[in-house]
């Protein structure tokens, strides 16, 4: 049997959304207070709207925390003895104090994460309550949201506390929270794809690197690219769909925990941090389907050609602000020619970077051709054997916690109100281009 209101709302919402795109593509450009049509119906794209104290992304510069630049972090950071790369403790740091860690300052935020880590048995009994094939993502938020219970500043509200003070509870709910992550997630890891083979934490080692140790995987080198891709993924300024669902599901006055599980939603999206998965997968796919794991730069952009004609997006390529490859790929590209520059998979992703900018700007349609931070990340771990693409975001979510949670912390010390915009219909949008249609006659 049809289902009548199913019928009865594409009647109603294709016709419309139809006219929507004509009239926006005719009107798009005329501005309501101080927004376009366009950039109503674009995403918000370009309007000012937000405060983001942690870091600024610039479209040419790419991100910088308070500041700094990722080449100036991998350099001033601290590091763990005998790595190159900075830990992300030292990030976090900055972003919260606003100052340059010292190797001491580090050494306390280690210390107090790993103080804060142990994780209640009973979230490990919600995990394990749901089926093995659930996606990571959504156990990763189940995970998160099964310690809110344990919220400090929800605790603290209910018995009554003052607004000035919102910060303090606030702040141990965030250090509360990124201290368990990493179990957390390990924990989902070895879950899924290990049956159930867990690894203690190792109490003696850092926040990544203990992450590393229980995902199982040993290798110095890989303990390296987990305090790199920790550091280089936990913040994007505020306007990303994670950051800001941070910001306004805790403008509420939700505790860190919903806040972020509701983050770790928005990042689960294939056009913010899934998007990671994709990309290893179409660079797979197109091995496969030419037969093998060097295809000549001919054939990438033959591949890359057919994937836009067959109505697809190439993944890892574009972004809503950048101008220009990102940095973050830059950095991942850099730790690949340090350790294994010929790794195949590694290669295939460099002949993409040569080709696909210049297909991606001959249309004429895109605004940034560029790599994104995605469009290395899955080969890099493809390298140490972690090609479970399915939880590759929740790396990426671990990582995004230090941003987004510092930035609550800030939102609570400034005060800052609920966040509610204002609305319109599209009858109303078209009365006042009418209007001021009618005006411009009359002024003439």
């Amino acid at each position: 049997m049809q289902d009548r209101i199913k019928a009865k709302f594409a009647e109603k919402a294709l016709p419309f959304a139809k006219e929507v795109r004509e009239y926006v593509k005719e009107h798009g450009n005329v501005i309501i207070d101080t927004v376009s049509i366009s950039q109503l119906y674009g995403g918000m794209r370009d309007v000012l709207s937000l405060l983001t104290e942690t870091s600024l992304l610039d479209a040419h510069k790419g991100i910088s925390f308070r500041g700094y630049s990722i080449p100036e972090l991998k350099e001033l950071l601290p590091k763990a003895p005998g790595c190159t790369e900075p830990l992300p403790e030292g990030i976090f740091y900055l972003m919260l104090t606003g100052d340059l860690p010292t190797p001491e300052d580090v050494a306390l935020v280690t210390a107090e994460w790993q103080k804060r880590s142990p994780v209640p048995a009973e979230v490990f009994a919600a995990l394990d309550a749901l089926p093995t094939d659930t996606h990571p993502m959504t156990q990763f938020s189940i995970g998160i949201m099964a310690l809110q219970n344990q919220s400090v500043f929800a605790k603290a509200y209910e018995v009554g506390i003052n607004k000035s003070d919102y910060w303090d509870p606030t702040y141990e709910d965030t250090m509360n929270l990124i201290a368990k992550l990493p179990r957390i997630a390990a924990y989902i890891f070895r879950r899924v794809y290990h049956n159930g083979s867990h690894i203690e934490p190792d109490a003696t080692l850092d926040w990544a690197g203990n992450f590393a140790h229980m995902l199982g995987i040993e290798d110095p080198q890989f303990k390296s690219l987990m305090r790199l891709y920790l550091t280089i993924h936990v913040d994007h300024e505020g306007g990303n769909a994670s950051a800001h669902t941070t910001h306004l599901v805790g403008s509420t006055l939700s505790d860190a925990y919903l806040s972020f599980s509701a983050a770790m939603n928005a990042l689960a999206g294939p056009l913010h941090g899934l998007a990671n998965q994709e990309v290893i997968r179409w660079i797979f796919d197109m091995c496969e389907e030419l037969g093998t794991n060097r295809p000549t730069k001919e054939q990438i952009e033959q591949y890359i050609r057919d994937t836009l004609a067959g109505g697809k997006v190439v993944p890892g390529y574009g972004h809503a602000v950048l101008r220009s490859p990102d940095p973050r790929f830059i950095a991942q590209m850099e730790f690949c020619k340090q350790h294994f520059p010929d790794d195949p998979i590694v290669n295939v992703v460099w002949d993409i970077f040569d080709v696909a900018p210049k297909v991606l700007g001959s249309l004429g349609k895109i605004k940034n051709p560029w790599p994104n931070v995605d469009a290395h990340s899955g080969a890099t771990l493809v390298h140490y054997g972690l090609n479970q693409y399915n939880f590759y975001t929740v790396l990426f979510g671990v990582s995004r916690a230090l941003g987004v949670l510092a930035s609550l912390c800030w939102d609570r010390a400034m005060g800052l109100p609920l966040e509610r915009p204002k609305s319109i219909t599209f009858e109303w949008m078209k009365n006042f281009v009418e209007q001021q249609k009618a005006q411009q006659t009359a002024n003439n």
